[in-house]
């Protein structure tokens, strides 16, 4: 068998493997690397032609690649500003951008390609289902491979990471026009209008992309605020933010009718107040959430358990079902981002070498979007703390006050602490500015070994950085930031 030109070993009912990983995302490309690294005998299953998933072709890595070229393009707009003459009619080559962004996505899939070698991960090409419990402890998957052929493949475990798929509304089918994240990331020109029907991190992410090139964008969101799950401070800045850079934000609205005109596509929704509007845009894109893919699996015939359509399990990422485990975008309960999936995977693999695991722990997750500007959150939004009964201080340092913020020509946002009261805890910490989903690395870090606001008071950070922004925001804790 081959795949991109390279020979893979053949698959028989003969061979043995310690775990079987159906699906080649983040969540299972990571388990697949982790299990060889640990002496584990991996197969790593696909059906596609190639390994990385939603999030390395159509999902993280093009999209953010559009966003750093469209930050690039609004520097390009302010180039006089930074001494840079000669630029003040910049051409935007879309079919260059396009092109980069597949040849970003082409190095990282061929690098994927060879760690499966380095680490000794089999790779099989096809479609994998459950066929029932395991018997005498092998699980044995039923494999319908690239070419059509029936196959099996025994394994001791089975990890389940087959991911999500953009959700639709109305039962529309995508196409020029009608978009989900997939068709909008090879739209051959940049739309004149577009109408984003979501408003989280999906949605949000394109709106900036395509407002940044020039295009008249609309967002229609269903619940009260964009960015429902971040803290509300965060989500009342972006909105001031977006509104400054003329996006035209619709919360509160139920979409009642999407239709294709002539030209374009006409969406209809009503406001709280029940007013009716409606409005044409050349294309729209539906981001209203994503599906776990976890039909066709075989999972009926196992003891798995299912809520609305996500798989159930423990701490060790076990399923129901001995010897099977879940990760990734199927998992309830869990957020869908690339960097659970991946972390999950590794708990998996882990428990299954016998080694010692921590399991991941919802609260402390960071939640990154790339927009401009970017949000990085972790932990307890000021509300949750508040309902889970924490007695709560909150401290807010503006991006304005930070000198590394005003060199990069960017000082919108701010960073706000959660902190338990009586300890000085962090119980959350929300980052709305530059590089927000870089910074956010540290309050998980700090979070995660139980740091306090005291601890961090006293920890140095380099002058100038944007991450001094971080210190200034615990020290507001107790109303002692120095730049503010």
């Amino acid at each position: 068998m081959r795949r991109n030109g390279v020979t893979l070993p053949d698959t028989t009912t003969d061979i043995l493997y310690d775990v079987a990983i159906i699906g080649s995302g983040p969540a299972g490309y990571t388990a697949a690397i982790r299990g060889g690294q640990l002496g584990l005998k991996v197969a790593l299953i696909e059906k596609d032609s190639v390994l990385g998933g939603t999030c390395l072709h159509v999902g993280c890595i093009p999209t953010k690649t559009l966003l750093f070229n469209a930050e690039l393009w609004d520097h390009l707009k302010h180039a006089t500003e930074f001494g840079i003459d000669n630029v003040a009619s910049p051409q935007l080559n879309w079919d260059n951008v396009l092109k980069r962004k597949t040849a970003i996505v082409t190095k990282h899939t061929k690098g994927l390609e060879f760690l499966m070698k380095k680490n000794k991960v089999t790779v099989v090409s096809g479609l994998a289902r459950l066929t029932g419990p395991a018997v005498n402890g092998i699980h044995t998957l039923s494999l319908t491979q690239s070419d059509g052929a029936p196959s099996e493949l025994k394994a001791k475990n089975v990890i389940l990471a087959t991911g999500s798929s953009a959700k639709t509304i109305f039962g529309l089918t995508p196409d020029d026009r009608i978009l989900t994240n997939i068709e909008i990331l090879s739209i051959p020109q940049v739309p004149k209008s577009l109408i984003v029907i979501g408003a989280g991190a999906v949605g949000v992410e394109f709106a900036s992309i395509f407002k940044s090139y020039g295009t008249d964008v609309t967002i229609v969101e269903f619940l009260p605020r964009i960015m429902p799950p971040e803290d509300e401070d965060i989500s009342k800045e972006l909105t001031r933010l977006f509104k400054k850079r003329g996006v035209d934000i619709n919360t509160s609205c139920k979409v009642e009718k999407i239709e294709k005109t002539e030209s374009g596509v006409r969406v209809t929704w009503t406001t709280a107040n029940g007013k009716t509007i409606e409005k044409e845009a050349e294309k729209v894109l539906v981001a209203v959430g994503r599906a776990p893919r976890t039909e066709g699996l075989g999972i009926e015939q196992t003891k798995i358990e299912l809520d609305r359509g996500f798989i159930e399990v423990n701490p060790a990422q076990q399923t129901a079902e001995p010897g099977i485990y879940a990760i990734g975008d199927i998992v309830a309960g869990l957020p869908q981002l690339a960097h659970v999936g991946g972390m999950s995977g590794i708990v998996a693999v882990t428990h299954i070498a016998g080694r010692t695991f921590r399991p991941v722990k919802r609260e402390r997750i960071p939640a990154c979007t790339y927009s401009d500007p970017q949000i990085g959150s972790a932990g307890l939004t000021e509300a949750q703390a508040k309902e889970a009964g924490h007695d709560v201080k909150v401290g807010k340092f503006p991006f304005a006050g930070n000198s590394k913020a005003t060199i990069v020509a960017s000082h919108d946002g701010f960073v706000k602490i959660v902190a338990d009261a009586k300890y000085g805890e962090l119980l959350g910490v929300h980052i709305i500015g530059p590089q927000a989903t870089e910074l956010i690395a540290e309050a998980v870090a700090v979070m995660e070994l139980e740091g306090t606001v005291d601890h961090l008071m006293f920890t140095i950070h380099a002058h100038p950085t944007l991450s001094e922004a971080m210190l200034d925001a615990y020290a507001a804790v107790d109303g002692m930031a120095i730049n503010a």
